[in-house]
């Protein structure tokens, strides 16, 4: 009887274990927007105050986050950015976006069929009301042209600097290896972010771009469009972090002047509790945060 006992016991410790370790690597991915409003957003419009979505930019409808220019009669550079509340610092977000018809009237050139993603961004409340674009790293999102090739998964940098292969990267921005995708197709994009070391951009699973080393510094983004044509008010203030390794920020979906479309945005935050005995230990964790760990009362 009592080997029996013995036996049961050591299968239900067997068993038990093989559960928490099933536990510990299911991912619990965070479903950034919901699908239905936007709340747990903050909108902030070049020239308007904040929260304040001038002519109805930023939208849902039919479970899609809407950038819509339908209200407007021109662009007159209200370029605008909608930020989730949370900042983070290690996670990966994936998202889909698909481009939509033409180009507002009034928008440069250069920003046909183009918008992003900013990581590691500044907040929304922390812009200046003129400020066109925050402080952070934008993975660049283009939509092809009908000929020739046009990257995405591109790099930009306001108020930012990386490497890559060992060396500074000076550029505003950098273009990736991606295809090219033409018309208003879903194209999946995902970017893995560690902290201020590393982050990999894939779109359709490829991985399309890595740069390292994340830091504030280069100027905001060149000599004709520095701080103060960028009507940043505290660019003083950034000047002297000029160096500063960008550890973490918020994450922000970019408008400026063609109509796109986002859906599925969801994060896994991969920082976390990394003690194993914890009750919310997970082994994907990449950074500790083990002053959040939780445990069984005994």
């Amino acid at each position: 009887m009592r080997k029996y006992l013995i036996l049961i016991y050591l299968l239900n410790g067997c068993f038990f274990s093989i559960f928490a370790q099933k536990k510990a690597d299911k991912q619990e991915w965070i479903k950034l927007f919901n699908g239905k409003n936007l709340d747990g957003w903050d909108i902030k419009i070049a020239g308007e105050n904040l929260n304040v979505n001038y002519k109805n930019t930023f939208r849902v409808e039919n479970g899609m986050m809407r950038i819509a220019y339908d209200q407007y009669k021109t662009f007159d550079d209200k370029f605008g950015h909608i930020y989730y509340k949370t900042p983070y610092s290690y996670y990966i977000i994936r998202f889909e976006y698909r481009f939509q018809g033409e180009q507002l009237a009034g928008g440069a050139s250069w920003n046909v069929r183009n918008s992003g993603v900013m990581l590691h961004s500044q907040s929304a409340k922390s812009l200046s009301k003129g400020q066109s674009f925050p402080v952070s790293l934008e993975l660049q999102l283009l939509g092809g042209l009908g000929k020739g090739e046009r990257h995405t998964g591109n790099l930009c940098t306001p108020g930012t600097e990386v490497y890559m292969n060992g060396k500074i990267v000076t550029d505003h921005c950098t273009d990736s290896h991606s295809k090219t995708y033409n018309g208003d197709q879903w194209v999946k994009a995902e970017a893995i972010v560690y902290g201020d070391s590393l982050i990999h951009h894939i779109i359709e699973g490829d991985t399309v771009l890595t740069f390292e080393k994340l830091h504030i510094g280069g100027g905001f983004v060149s000599p004709d469009y520095d701080w103060k044509q960028a009507k940043i008010d505290n660019g003083a203030e950034w000047i002297k972090k000029d160096g500063q390794p960008l550890k973490g920020g918020y994450i922000a979906m970019q408008a400026e002047s063609h109509a796109i479309d986002f859906r599925n945005i969801e994060l896994l935050n991969l920082k976390g509790c990394t003690d194993p005995k914890a009750t919310n230990y997970k082994s994907y964790y990449k950074e500790s945060d083990n002053k959040s760990c939780t445990y069984r009362k005994k």
